[in-house]
């Protein structure tokens, strides 16, 4: 059984507490950033997508597969922003109180930092993969060297997730109820 402290906590220690525990609404800016962030990403898929459509009977298979993937390269990193904006708060700022709310993700009810981390390590493997594939069907006009550097960076990337996640499975993580 635990002792119960019962000395009472200086003005001080508590003003220090507040100012510290309310540091994290510094963060709010930094969210609000990448969601302007996220706006710009928007704004070039319009761009490209416009591209796509205007030479649709113009470009070849090759541009339209490069164009397509460029695509699905933004729609990757605009998940990547919304899973770091959301998770992020929620993790480190505030709850969104968003249970029963019928658009509520399913991977918001159990993030915590560890599993954010994961998720993000993943998300950066699959956007790396995209710029791999994009540079393999590029690599005609590539040099030799960027193709082994881009190979050894993705390597290096799913080395990095693999780690994560096994030092996730290692630490201690609460009963479920």
């Amino acid at each position: 059984m635990k002792s119960v402290n019962t000395q009472p906590i200086s003005a001080s220690n508590k003003l220090l507490s507040s100012v510290l525990f309310g540091s994290r609404w510094l963060q709010v800016p930094l969210y609000l950033g990448l969601i302007g962030a996220q706006l710009v990403y928007v704004v070039h898929f319009m761009v490209e997508l416009e591209h796509l459509v205007v030479g649709t009977f113009t470009l070849t298979e090759e541009a339209i597969m490069l164009i397509v993937l460029g695509l699905i390269d933004v729609v990757m990193i605009s998940n990547l922003l919304i899973m770091v904006i959301v998770g992020g708060y929620e993790t480190f700022v505030s709850r969104l109180n968003l249970e029963g709310h019928p658009d509520e993700p399913e991977w918001l009810s159990h993030v915590n930092a560890n599993v954010l981390k994961v998720k993000l390590a993943t998300a950066i493997i699959g956007i790396s993969s995209i710029h791999l594939l994009k540079t393999f069907i590029n690599a005609p006009n590539l040099d030799e060297k960027v193709l082994m550097w881009q190979t050894v960076i993705h390597m290096a990337f799913i080395v990095s997730a693999v780690a994560i996640a096994y030092i996730d499975k290692l630490m201690p993580h609460p009963a479920k109820h």
